[in-house]
């Protein structure tokens, strides 16, 4: 079992060290991925995955972008439409994808985990989101251990009970429901207009439906929020029992997200009730049970996110925190990224490039990366340091066949400010993140990147806190 320690929340450290970079959802992250990584690549990974001695289990990825309107906030790919006619030209291309993609999978390797992401899932109707499952299930092999994991996102606004309850019956068992905020004044600021009725509506059908799990997103930093109403959603959301809490960071990046553009720039909070509204989130699930994972992520004791924890096999991928992070990750649909093996894949960005691809008779694989032994290898303590906040040195170094202190020379050195700060502690045996440190990782993990070494890449990510 890992001890973990609860974060320390010193609002005057952390705002020294608020500064942007990487999420390390993957490592490399993103930015890193080329267009020289195509289709034959992603066809030449698969099949190593699948000669490999012990192939792993499959986590599939499907992203549905569409949605009814505009929330400001979001940095998702998505495509705004009241036309449902777009869905089925969308699927139409999806199952080709399907078609293609899953006959490369040895039949042997079940799928564990499924996730619905987004845009909004359940723009699908239920006779359309069925056809999507069967259409999976008839080309990949689904497990059917009992704690397998078929997740969706839903838009609370455009859902109810009856349409829960067709979800449940798809096999759906783990529901993550948007929420951001409940105050009407930031709801009108973001054009979300959600009531706390509705969510509640959504969260309970689900759970009589037989969703094992309810998670709630939250975001912090969002125009015209302030800590006294900021407080009162967290009421409301403690009161809704999620099993698990999300409390993201609002990234104002007009420049890359349009809809941003509709924000007034003086309505968003300043850095210090910024960062006090993440105090206020830390503070209050905290007390109402829920345990701080990482980064953004909050669990109830017995989640298996805590319990995973606890037991040292919490992992992180795509979707964030994970208990499946040992399978391979297949990326379908527009903008989808997969991880076979060692290596990344992103679909076409755009439907036209998406549509394309598939309409030619190609894999619509845009750009990745094939991850090399350095990579790999700054992959594993990176994740070590996200996950665990702790790495042995000497079996690290054994596992890679190198010397830690050694390999990590200029990376120790770059991380000595951090020791001085009491945010990770050295010695000759491990690293180790302090509970000064556990709300700071990035930026400890961020020590170790080596795509950051030229101190540009960093401008092209959220900030820390």
């Amino acid at each position: 079992m890992t001890t973990v320690v609860a974060p320390e929340f010193d609002p005057a450290l952390i705002a020294r060290y608020d500064v942007a970079g990487p999420r390390y959802t993957s490592y490399p992250p993103a930015p890193q991925f080329r267009p020289s990584f195509d289709e034959q690549a992603l066809r030449g990974a698969i099949r190593w995955s699948n000669e490999e001695p012990i192939p792993r289990p499959l986590s599939l990825y499907v992203h549905i972008p569409f949605c009814s309107s505009p929330c400001f906030y979001c940095g998702c790919n998505r495509i705004i439409t009241s036309d449902h006619s777009q869905s089925g030209r969308y699927l139409e291309r999806l199952y080709r994808e399907i078609e293609m993609l899953a006959p490369l999978f040895d039949r042997d390797r079940p799928v564990r985990q499924l996730h619905l992401g987004g845009g909004t899932p359940n723009f699908l109707d239920i006779r359309s989101m069925g056809e999507l499952l069967e259409s999976l299930a008839r080309h990949f092999s689904f497990s059917r251990d009992p704690t397998r994991e078929y997740g969706i996102e839903v838009d609370p606004r455009f859902a109810d009970a009856a349409y829960m309850h067709g979800l449940g019956k798809l096999g759906f068992n783990r529901l993550s429901v948007g929420v951001q905020d409940f105050n009407p004044e930031v709801q009108r600021a973001v054009n979300r207009i959600q009531s706390v009725e509705e969510t509640r509506t959504v969260i309970e059908a689900a759970r009589a439906s037989g969703f094992r799990s309810v998670s709630v997103d939250l975001i912090y930093g969002l125009p015209l929020q302030t800590l006294p109403a900021f407080e009162r959603t967290l009421t409301e959301v403690v009161a809704l029992q999620p099993d698990r809490v999300a409390v993201y960071g609002y990234a104002h990046l007009p420049e890359l997200f349009k809809a941003q553009r509709q924000i007034a720039k003086h309505e968003i909070p300043d850095p210090a009730t910024r960062l006090a509204l993440f105090g206020c989130a830390l503070e209050r699930l905290t007390a109402a049970g829920y345990v701080y994972i990482g980064m953004d992520h909050f669990a109830r004791q017995d989640d298996e996110l805590a319990v995973a924890q606890r037991a040292g096999s919490l992992q992180r991928n795509f979707q964030g925190y994970s208990t499946h992070g040992e399978c391979d990750i297949v990326g379908l649909g527009v903008s989808a990224i997969g991880r076979i093996g060692d290596s990344y894949n992103q679909n076409a960005r755009d439907l036209i490039g998406y549509y394309a691809a598939l309409d030619n008779g190609r894999l619509p694989v845009a750009c990745g990366l094939e991850l090399d032994e350095d990579d790999l290898i700054r992959r594993e303590l990176i994740g070590a340091l996200m996950c665990h906040g702790l790495v042995d040195k000497a079996s690290f170094g054994a596992r890679h066949r190198l010397l830690f202190d050694q390999y990590f020379l200029r990376e120790r050195q770059r991380l000595q400010p951090l020791v001085a700060d009491g945010l990770v502690e050295e010695d000759a045996r491990a690293l180790r993140v302090t509970a000064r440190g556990r709300l700071l990782v990035r930026n400890i993990a961020m020590c170790f990147d080596a795509y950051l070494d030229d101190g540009t890449q960093a401008t092209r990510f959220s900030r820390v806190i």
